[in-house]
């Protein structure tokens, strides 16, 4: 009864979020009192408090609307079915490809998303953010096989505990009569 879990880095994408109002990606490394210190995923590594006020958009959150029976599609499946098609990077320039371009790559990777709600600049940020974390975090692509049992059995363990301890009653207070 081993069974396989097979899951992605892109766990990882909890970690990785977009600020509004700045360019690229950004690492979490930990909140603060005035708001959240990341780290900026390109070369120059370079780390940043953002205010409180400032719009964070945790990738793992991001999904893309579609017109099929579910409503949405996660990015992080998104990006995997995007390294099915297109390896490693994309080599669709973001700055000079036409508009039709960006939305047959979209369709190529997502047939089904909806094209009245995603915009050519979002295509442009998927393709963009794709390519950074590509570069910058390849292991958030990696497939890795964990067993499904190892996740489930300290529970059970903790549970067979909780059921082989016996409950204690607390001693009773005498009443002094006085």
């Amino acid at each position: 009864m081993s069974e396989k879990v097979e899951s992605t880095g892109m766990d990882l994408l909890k970690e990785v979020a977009n600020v509004s109002g700045k360019p690229g990606l950004y690492r979490i490394l930990k909140p603060s009192r005035a708001g959240v210190i990341v780290e900026s995923l390109d070369e120059k590594r370079e780390k940043t408090l953002i205010g409180p006020t400032a719009r964070v958009s945790v990738l793992k959150d991001v999904s893309i609307f579609t017109d099929g029976a579910e409503e949405s599609v996660a990015l992080s499946d998104v990006f995997l079915k995007i390294r099915e098609i297109h390896g490693e990077e994309v080599k669709l320039s973001v700055k000079t490809s036409s508009d039709k371009e960006l939305i047959e790559f979209l369709a190529e990777v997502l047939p089904e998303f909806d094209r009245s709600k995603v915009y050519v600049s979002d295509i442009k940020k998927i393709i963009s953010w794709y390519n950074l974390l590509s570069k910058h975090l390849p292991e958030s692509f990696v497939v890795t096989e964990a067993p499904a049992e190892a996740a489930e059995e300290p529970v059970a363990k903790v549970a067979e505990e909780v059921k082989e301890a016996p409950a204690k009653k607390a001693p009773k207070k005498e009443k002094s009569k006085a």
